[in-house]
């Protein structure tokens, strides 16, 4: 499989599982990585695993009723070397009840990716470029 092909699946796989409600699952993608969150705090998949359970609203259906659109990948991978960055847009979609479908934030991901054993793993994830926020009421706590 192409290094293009496997890094956008882990961008994808990352949206499919905690919009699923499997924080776990998604922050499993993140065990070999450094997490930099707003301010330029580094931390780890564990942590950001606690931020989640936390702060993000889950409804009876077991899930955020969010989808984390993202578009507009740029690879630039060092095939020899095993390292790979990604730079993407994300748009995080709600739908709650009695309410239309809304845009409630929209930002960019910065991503570095490691080979190992053959396999592509995050490497690290920037999320400190949060660009716009919508209503958040339906989707943080606090």
């Amino acid at each position: 499989m192409l290094a293009e092909t496997a890094i956008a699946n882990l961008l994808y796989t990352y949206a499919e599982r905690f919009d699923a409600g499997d924080f776990e699952g998604a922050a499993a993608l993140f065990d070999r990585a450094t997490i930099i969150l707003a301010g330029g705090r580094a931390t780890d998949g564990a942590e950001l695993l606690g931020i989640w359970r936390t702060r993000i609203v889950l409804y009876p259906c077991g899930t955020p009723r969010s989808k984390h659109v993202i578009t507009n990948p740029i690879f630039a991978v060092d095939e020899s070397g095993g390292t790979a960055t990604c730079r993407s847009y994300y748009t995080v979609l709600q739908q709650l009840d009695g309410q239309p479908i809304q845009v409630i934030a929209a930002g960019r991901y910065h991503d570095a990716f490691r080979r190992h054993g053959g396999e592509w793993h995050f490497a690290s994830r920037d999320y400190s470029h949060f660009d716009m926020a919508g209503d958040l009421t339906g989707h943080l706590l606090g």
